[in-house]
C-alpha cells in the first residue's frame, strides 16, 4: 500500500483591494497573497474505489463538498484514472477562517495525487486544472509570496518574504467568502499594491504594516466587533500591524520582535481557543 504524507499550509492576504463584481458572479480582485507555516497534515492512502475523507475536526465537511474531493473528482475526469483514494487530515488550520484551509487541502491533493498517480504534471498544469475549484487553488499550489489579480488565478512571483513572525487569532466563529462579499461596499478608492510590494522588497516591515489594508474589513467589523478588539489587542502589545485576513474572521498581527509576539499570543490565549504563532514562508 502506498501512503504519502504532505503538509498544506495556510495563507493570509497581507493586502485585498476588491475593485468589482463580474457578469460571472466573482469578483475582480487585487491583493497580495502570502503563505504561512499553520498547516494541516494530509495523509492519502489506497483505496479499492472512490474516496474516504476522514479529520479529527468535527466542523470539517467530509463529503462532496469538500475541496480535497472536488479535486480527486477532477483529476480523476480529466486523467480517467479511477484509483480510490483515503485521505486523513489533521487538522490545525480554521474552518472558514479567511486562511485558505480548504483550498490549501484541495491544492495539496492535486499534488499528492500528481505523485501517486505518477501523472508528471507541471505546477503550472496542476494550477489551471485547480483554478474552477475555487480562487485560492493556484496560489496554494504555487506557495510563497505573489501579487494575486482576476479572481486571484492571476499570480505574478514576488520576491520572498520569509521568515516574519505572525500571529493569528481567530474569535471561534467563521465568515464564509459568499457572506463577506454580499456585504461589500464598493468605492473608487483603491489601495496602493505596489507601494505595499515595493516596501516589502525593501524589507521595511513598519511600512509593510501601515500599508497592509482590507477593503472586506470595514463591514465585518461592523457585523462583528470583535474583530476589532483582536486588532486593538494586537496594537496594543507590540505588533507593527494588524488586519482581518481574506473574508475573515481570523486577524493576524505582524511583528519583528518574537518576545512581543509570545506575550501577546499568551495574551490572546486567555480569552480565545485559537490562537497561533507562526511564519510567513
Amino acid at each position: 500500500m502506498k501512503e504519502l504524507i504532505m503538509e498544506s499550509y495556510g495563507k493570509i492576504n497581507l493586502a485585498l483591494d476588491v475593485l468589482y463584481k463580474r457578469d460571472d458572479g466573482y469578483h475582480e480582485i487585487n491583493s497580495v497573497m502570502q503563505q504561512i507555516d499553520l498547516k494541516d497534515i494530509l495523509i492519502f492512502s489506497d483505496h479499492e474505489s472512490g474516496i474516504i475523507i476522514e479529520s479529527d475536526d468535527k466542523e470539517m465537511p467530509l463529503n462532496n463538498s469538500n475541496l480535497i474531493y472536488k479535486a480527486w473528482e477532477r483529476l480523476k475526469n480529466i486523467t480517467g484514472i479511477h484509483k480510490g483514494i483515503r485521505v486523513r487530515v489533521d487538522k490545525k488550520i480554521p474552518i472558514a477562517a479567511g486562511l485558505a484551509g480548504g483550498s490549501s487541502n484541495g491544492a495539496t491533493t492535486l499534488k499528492a495525487l500528481n505523485i501517486l498517480w505518477d501523472l508528471d504534471l507541471s505546477l503550472e498544469e496542476l494550477m489551471a486544472i485547480g483554478k474552477p475549484l475555487g480562487a485560492d487553488i493556484p496560489f496554494c499550489i504555487m506557495g510563497g509570496t505573489a501579487k494575486a489579480q482576476g479572481i486571484g488565478e492571476k499570480l505574478s512571483k514576488l520576491k520572498p518574504f520569509k521568515g516574519k513572525y505572525i500571529l493569528l487569532a481567530n474569535p471561534g466563529f467563521g465568515i464564509t467568502s459568499g457572506y463577506a462579499y454580499s456585504k461589500l461596499r464598493f468605492n473608487d478608492e483603491r489601495l496602493d499594491i505596489d507601494g505595499l510590494i515595493t516596501y516589502m522588497e525593501e524589507d521595511n516591515l513598519e511600512l509593510v504594516a501601515k500599508q497592509m489594508r482590507n477593503i472586506m474589513e470595514k463591514p465585518m467589523v461592523e457585523e462583528y466587533p470583535i474583530i476589532q478588539e483582536i486588532k486593538d489587542i494586537m496594537l496594543n502589545h507590540g505588533a507593527l500591524g494588524a488586519l482581518m485576513s481574506g473574508s475573515g474572521a481570523t486577524v493576524f498581527g505582524l511583528f519583528d520582535d518574537e518576545e512581543r509576539l509570545l506575550f501577546t499570543e499568551k495574551k490572546l490565549k486567555q480569552n480565545f481557543d485559537k490562537v497561533y504563532s507562526c511564519l510567513t514562508i
